[in-house]
């Protein structure tokens, strides 16, 4: 068996998606970066046996106290980012990238009659325009390689064009279609100069207009019958979408912010900050907070402004998800904290809604998300903190034992339509995934009639009341220790009238949402449980799982649904029914939909709207 060292992580908990991972030694010092398009795959390889390690390996790990990872959308902006931190911290166990080449740039040279587009390590080309850096090389030439069957720009040497010129036949890359063969006459100067002010845009970030002027070219050079030329405009388009991912780790360099992102999950959220100083992150940092009662994005955006600067001051921007109502005071607030760390000049707070930041923030919210799944995992996973949850339920619940296995009911429907209930089952704290049930419901008018009639149907099979309790039914054996179901006082009479009538006496308590507040049948007032507690946090899992599952089977039963109410109806085929239900989002509203209403969607005509109308009005 594998050792296990200290650092060591669970495999859950380590992400299988794209990302770049640190190892720290007892200094708190980067003795090592990686990239990997598989977190977890790349890590679990240094888990092995030391001595199947290579050497310079084997003393990396056998040296770390700690590892960590930074998400991101994809692997080449992995790449970028472990490029960036190598160069950043001089790792000891890295060989890669350890060396003082400058990052390569795309240039083009935009003053010169006809410009050229290349690569370069310097900038210093006075008129010239340089995009970048690239983490390699490689990539850039990959990239280059697919620009240019979208903006053949000549990209050849001032030798090699005069030859061409002088000889009349142009080089392989004018045969190829990755220039457009200035040189030979092909297209005019003029004409050659404006490709490579469209390809400087694109890289510039102005794709979107580069597109739609393309695709303006080729609707009309169709409407003219050049085909020739329209099909080369829609070749362009098509290399344009295939050029790689912009580079999102690597900024201007007169950027300084801190880039905040925010997950929340009812009672705990979870934040991440990449900081950004002169162009690159220098540190990307998760923590955990409580929710406050609001809930809102405001409040937590709140929160993060004061629990985020702890390690150093803030930078001149603080890029947030939301802006508080408050915002000039935090800004007064957070220039203060920055004056006594040292620092000069004022506090802005903003929400990046487009370019580099707003692109940057993409790879926080990331971050912050798996920060949070992260927290979540580990407290369900914790026994102590299950032992202690039980406890405090029986507690709080005045149970005669702690319920080991509690049981969740939810109501989904689509606008009323097609109700279903799921039914969860935690044991222990933990799911048991295998005694899971799903119900149709039929003949609810409400949430409360469902409730009596799942927990019915529930009761009913327990084992020794005559129902199905044999061993195709394992989930149905066991009574609960307490039954939970997602809704407030209403619900929870519903539930325990359903016992009474089965002559079961259950504990039974609802939870709702709003307030997170625990309903007892006939109470006049809920249990309100500290938002700290435990024993709230298990409950609120559990109604969680409940929800998600009833969701995840009303959603996987609407196609059934359309076909038996819309698609039954003579002249309507599945495409007309899903147009009336995207635009009256339910079958109820279609139902009450007018004539005039129903001649606003697309293929309805006045004969159909008034066969919809008749049918939907009969049942």
């Amino acid at each position: 068996m594998a050792q296990r060292y200290s650092w060591q992580p669970a495999t859950g908990d380590i992400p299988t998606t794209p990302g770049v991972y640190r190892f720290f030694d007892s200094r708190q010092r980067v003795i090592y970066v990686g990239k990997a398009k598989n977190l977890r795959s790349r890590l679990q390889s240094y888990f092995a046996e030391p001595a199947t390690l290579h050497e310079r390996t084997r003393r990396m790990v056998e040296t770390a106290v700690t590892v960590d990872w930074t998400l991101v959308p994809t692997e080449r902006q992995a790449l970028q980012l472990e490029y960036l931190w190598i160069k950043e911290f001089a790792p000891e166990f890295n060989v890669r990238f350890r060396d003082d080449k400058s990052y390569p740039y795309l240039v083009v040279t935009m003053t010169e009659d006809v410009p050229r587009v290349f690569l370069a390590r310097k900038k210093g080309i006075k008129g010239a325009k340089y995009f970048g850096p690239f983490p390699t090389t490689g990539a850039l030439r990959d990239t280059l390689s697919t620009i240019l069957k979208a903006f053949p720009v000549r990209s050849c040497s001032q030798t090699t064009y005069l030859k061409a010129q002088r000889d009349q036949r142009p080089c392989l890359l004018g045969d190829i279609g990755k220039c457009a063969a200035p040189c030979v006459g092909r297209v005019t100067q003029p004409e050659h100069k404006a490709l490579a002010v469209s390809l400087a845009s694109f890289m510039a970030g102005n794709d979107s207009g580069v597109v739609e002027e393309l695709t303006r070219g080729m609707a009309a050079a169709a409407a003219d019958l050049d085909f020739e030329r329209a099909a080369k405009l829609r070749d362009r388009i098509e290399a344009i979408d295939a050029i790689l991912v912009k580079n999102t780790m690597v900024l201007d360099e007169r950027i300084d912010a801190d880039v905040f992102g925010v997950a929340a999950d009812g009672l705990v959220g979870a934040a991440h900050v990449f900081r950004v100083r002169g162009g690159r992150i220098r540190a990307a940092k998760g923590f955990i907070v409580e929710t406050p009662a609001s809930e809102t994005g405001e409040s937590l955006v709140e929160m993060i402004l004061r629990d985020g600067f702890d390690d150093q001051p803030p930078a001149r921007v603080v890029v947030v998800p939301e802006l508080p109502a408050n915002a000039n005071w935090w800004e007064q607030q957070l220039s203060e904290v920055r004056r006594a760390g040292g620092e000069g000049g004022a506090v802005t707070l903003k929400v990046a809604r487009r370019g580099e930041l707003a692109q940057l923030g993409e790879s926080v919210g990331l971050n912050a998300r798996h920060t949070l799944h992260s927290h979540l995992s580990h407290r369900t996973s914790d026994p102590v903190a299950r032992s202690h949850a039980l406890s405090e339920l029986q507690t709080a619940l005045s149970l005669a034992e702690a319920p080991l296995r509690i049981e969740c009911f939810d109501v989904s429907h689509l606008g009323g339509e097609n109700q279903v209930a799921s039914m969860v089952v935690f044991e222990d704290g933990l799911p048991r995934r295998e005694h899971y049930r799903k119900f149709a419901i039929e003949g609810a008018r409400d949430d409360t009639e469902a409730i009596h009639q799942v927990v019915s149907r529930r009761v009913a099979r327990l084992a020794g009341s005559g129902g199905e309790g044999g061993d195709g039914n394992q989930g149905f054996r066991y009574p609960p220790g307490l039954l939970v179901v997602d809704g407030g006082l209403p619900q929870v009479n519903a539930a325990r009238r359903a016992l009474d009538e089965a002559g079961i006496n259950l504990p039974v308590c609802g939870v709702a949402k709003k307030l997170e507040e625990i309903w007892l049948p006939g109470a006049a007032f809920p249990l309100i449980l500290p938002r700290s507690s435990e024993g709230l946090f298990l409950i609120q899992r559990i109604r969680d799982e409940a929800h998600r599952v009833a969701i995840s089977y009303q959603r996987g039963t609407r196609k059934k649904t359309l076909s038996s109410e819309l698609t039954a109806i003579p002249g309507v085929g599945e495409k007309t029914a899903r147009l009336l239900l995207r635009r009256f989002k339910s079958v109820a509203q279609v139902r009450l939909a007018t004539l005039d209403d129903l001649t606003q969607v697309d293929g309805v005509g006045p004969a159909l709207a008034q066969t919809v109308h008749e049918a939907l009005k009969r049942d």
